[in-house]
């Protein structure tokens, strides 16, 4: 069959799909994925096809507003900032979507952003179309909705913010969803499901059930298979310089904060070697978007290295607790110190705190030198973080998140096959 994976955001938004793409792909169908232009290199090395969204996620995030994001100290109003500039790129992004649909393709896999438009394009084009999400966003008692923190509000009361949360979203999406179901010539009509989504649509989730076990109260179909892991990039060979200081003494800590974009990179990268100084432990900095820097006889910085290589010979990771990053330290059985900045990142840094893997959460923008290092001191030396980062290593290792994808997939393509 021919598969268009459709995603939008940083790169953690697009590389586990290349894991999935690879794998579907190893099973002898056709494989493209549709994302921003910026990416467009990383997806072609592994052999996938790419039809290009616009919108550049870096330069989003590097605007006024999308600083203001960072700087968001409640969930209300990075909330509201994230409305603001969603409603911004949405009507480019809705039109590259229906473009990249528009190419060809059997059937569509779709991320939570871009599965609004994918599921009307499904509709009008009468092509099976299937949810695929990094993040836990169907309403449930078990936890509260991601964005709003990690405190609960009780069983009903998470369903209540999980509810009131859609209303939101759907304040976002409606002009572009809207304004796609006229060009399609589908009727107008009040969705009843998240995201302006259909009920009774089939989502399949790219986490862990170890991590965020499925709840008991989500509709059927939707489920909970396991990671889909990013692939190495073919060429890709470590820099001499870091092999060399890996060699040179005992696992160093690593840091970084990925597709983070903060306007004073030099403020955090001093703050980053501080804490490493305090901490008495070697370190590497991961330059990232917001291009961090910091060097010493006992720290270095390196552009980009792929997690699966880096952090299994690492003593800690001090990460951003994005939905990637978390699932590559937890795989690397290495302790993490979660500093969330927005959105997601508080979720996903409380799991690895109350999975036992981590240090209670450093709040990014409540972050010193001095509370980094006594969080990096306490991964670091304690042993409980680190077997149960090793026990929830072992269990990750056992499962096979992508092969949920490939039954659906295959059951498509099965003689009058539906999911």
């Amino acid at each position: 069959m021919r598969v268009l994976i459709v995603t939008a955001g940083s790169w953690g938004d697009v590389a586990p799909y290349t894991g999935l793409g690879v794998r579907l792909r190893a099973a002898g169908h056709e494989v493209a994925l549709a994302t921003h232009e910026r990416f467009e290199q990383a997806v072609t090395a592994h052999g996938l096809g790419f039809r290009a969204l616009p919108v550049d996620p870096r330069q989003e995030l590097a605007s006024q507003v999308g600083q203001g994001l960072a700087r968001a100290v409640s969930p209300p109003v990075a909330m509201a900032r994230v409305a603001r500039m969603a409603r911004a790129f949405m009507p480019r992004l809705s039109r590259g979507v229906a473009d990249a649909v528009r190419e060809g393709t059997d059937v569509v896999l779709s991320s939570t952003v871009t599965d609004p438009m994918c599921a009307t394009l499904g509709e009008a084009l009468r092509l099976p179309s299937i949810g695929v999400y990094l993040q836990p966003v169907q309403p449930t008692g078990a936890f509260p909705p991601m964005i709003t923190g990690a405190r609960s509000f009780g069983s009903h009361g998470n369903r209540l913010a999980a509810h009131a949360l859609w209303a939101g979203t759907d304040r976002i999406f409606a002009p572009a969803v809207g304004a796609l179901r006229r060009e399609l010539g589908l009727p107008r009509r009040r969705l009843g499901g998240m995201l302006g989504l259909p009920r009774g649509r089939t989502v399949l989730h790219g986490f862990s059930p170890r991590v965020v076990p499925r709840p008991a109260d989500w509709p059927q179909g939707h489920e909970v298979g396991g990671y889909w892991w990013p692939q190495l990039p073919p060429s890709w060979e470590p820099d001499p310089r870091l092999l060399d200081f890996l060699d040179a003494g005992p696992p160093p800590v690593v840091a970084g904060f990925g597709s983070f974009v903060t306007a004073d990179a030099e403020r955090l990268s001093t703050l980053l070697a501080a804490a490493m100084r305090r901490a008495k432990v070697r370190g590497i900095i991961q330059a990232g978007w917001s291009g961090l820097h910091a060097e010493n006889d006992d720290l270095i910085t390196v552009q980009e290295v792929p997690h699966a290589w880096l952090f299994p010979q690492t003593a800690a990771v001090v990460h951003h607790a994005g939905a990637g990053t978390t699932a590559a330290a937890l795989r690397a059985g290495v302790p993490s110190v979660p500093v969330p900045v927005q959105l997601d990142q508080h979720f996903w840094a409380a799991r690895l705190h109350t999975l036992g893997a981590a240090p209670r959460p450093q709040r990014y923008q409540h972050l010193t030198a001095q509370h980094l290092s006594q969080a990096i001191t306490t991964a670091v030396h304690s042993p409980a973080f680190r077997a149960r980062a090793r026990d929830i290593a072992a269990a990750l290792a056992q499962e096979d998140g992508a092969s949920q994808v490939l039954t659906a997939i295959e059951r498509l393509a099965s003689p009058g096959g539906i999911l």
